[in-house]
């Protein structure tokens, strides 16, 4: 029997998905950044802040961003390694991460890159002091097995970075759902001629896993000391474990 993974609200061959989520972002990829700061009110960009701040690197280390895309995560950790420290760009995209490489040489870096699957990182075992993934673990085919590699790739007291939508508080669901399927998805026609992109996000985010689910996900992939953090009610969270 072929197995099947969720695509949205879809049922599709596990196959099948990369391919599906491939053409959303080479949809939207010229608009992303600006339908990011629309959506959020720019609040992702203070999410993402929180992320570098909350992962402890410090200058020299190295740095693995996963589906990074546009690369303004990257940047910030580029920021914060300095010139003795590498940061490692990635995407599965390759439309995405052209921008990602492009953007980070008009600020003067020059970020290594790299187009793989986070399911077979091309990287050697204990090699990043630092793994970050943010919003793009649920576009992934098989989680359980992007964590293993994520994990792979740390070194002993290396750290894992998740930065995800979740479960919001209860109390603004209802307002939450009605901006997620009416307002989303008719922003993402206007601005990025593709509401169907959209409609996507909104579903692929009721389908991952919550707070708690995902904490326990990133345990049996054999991390350690595993916290979440809520961000604006629940909208997002970020989990941050250990490799010992």
């Amino acid at each position: 029997m072929t197995k099947t993974t969720n695509f949205g609200y879809q049922q599709v061959p596990e196959g099948e998905k990369s391919r599906r989520v491939a053409g959303v972002f080479d949809s939207v990829a010229s608009r992303y950044d600006l339908m990011n700061d629309l959506m959020s009110g720019g609040l992702h960009r203070l999410w993402k802040r929180f992320a570098v701040e909350a992962s402890g690197v410090r200058p020299g280390e190295r740095v693995l961003d996963i589906a990074g895309g546009t690369g303004d995560l990257a940047r910030l950790f580029a920021g914060r390694v300095g010139a003795r420290g590498d940061v490692v760009l990635t995407d599965v995209n390759s439309a995405m991460l052209r921008l990602g490489r492009d953007r980070a040489l008009d600020t003067g870096r020059m970020l290594p890159v790299a187009q793989c699957d986070a399911e077979k990182l091309p990287f050697a075992p204990d090699r990043f002091d630092c793994v970050s993934v943010a919003f793009g673990l649920r576009n992934m085919t098989r989680q359980d097995a992007a964590l293993a590699e994520m994990r792979r790739v740390l070194k002993p007291g290396g750290r894992l970075l998740v930065l995800e939508f979740s479960r919001v508080w209860a109390p603004l669901k209802p307002l939450y759902d009605a901006y997620s399927f009416r307002i989303l998805p008719a922003l993402g026609k206007r601005v990025a001629n593709d509401a169907g992109a959209y409609r996507y996000l909104a579903e692929s985010i009721r389908m991952h896993p919550d707070q708690d689910a995902l904490k326990a996900m990133m345990e049996q992939a054999g991390f350690e000391r595993v916290e979440y953090f809520n961000l604006a009610g629940g909208v997002v969270a970020l989990h941050r474990g250990y490799r010992f």
